[in-house]
């Protein structure tokens, strides 16, 4: 009997992570759709480094921009954007030198921004695009150039 219980607990989660993934997935779609609109050039979608994955990276004219992509289907837990906290963006930071290094793309101005969807808004949802979210130095020090 126990088992049994410890099973559909286990299913449960797993269930869970797949919702997640399908809600992440069609986020990461919402945001191309809306990035194209807005006149970004898609470069890469999904790209893994040692460090994680971060959604997109496309051009904004001639800046290499980094996107986070973060979805919710309500407001409960907060905003969006607001799970990208310190330790996310130093992740991403991470990703983006490890990027940056591996395609000689060194010296390229570079940016951060994250898009923010919120499903809980209108059947389609409001996406919400914050530019230069975070700097790649969090120290107050300025510039997008690596």
């Amino acid at each position: 009997m126990r088992f049994g219980r410890l099973l559909t607990r286990r299913l449960s989660l797993l269930r869970g992570s797949k919702d997640r993934s399908q809600l992440g997935k069609k986020g990461e779609e919402a945001a191309c759709r809306f990035l194209k609109k807005n006149k970004y050039k898609i470069v890469e979608r999904g790209y893994r480094s040692p460090h994680g994955e971060i959604d997109i990276i496309a051009y904004d004219r001639k800046v290499l921009v980094f996107v986070e992509v973060k979805t919710r289907r309500s407001s409960e837990f907060g905003l969006p954007e607001e799970s990208v906290n310190w330790r996310k963006q130093q992740r991403i930071r991470k990703i983006s030198q490890h990027y940056l290094y591996h395609h000689k793309l060194q010296g390229v101005d570079c940016r951060y921004d994250v898009v923010s969807i919120d499903l809980s808004v209108q059947d389609e949802g409001r996406v919400t695009l914050i530019k230069d979210a975070f700097q790649l130095m969090d120290r107050g020090i300025s510039g997008n150039s690596i």
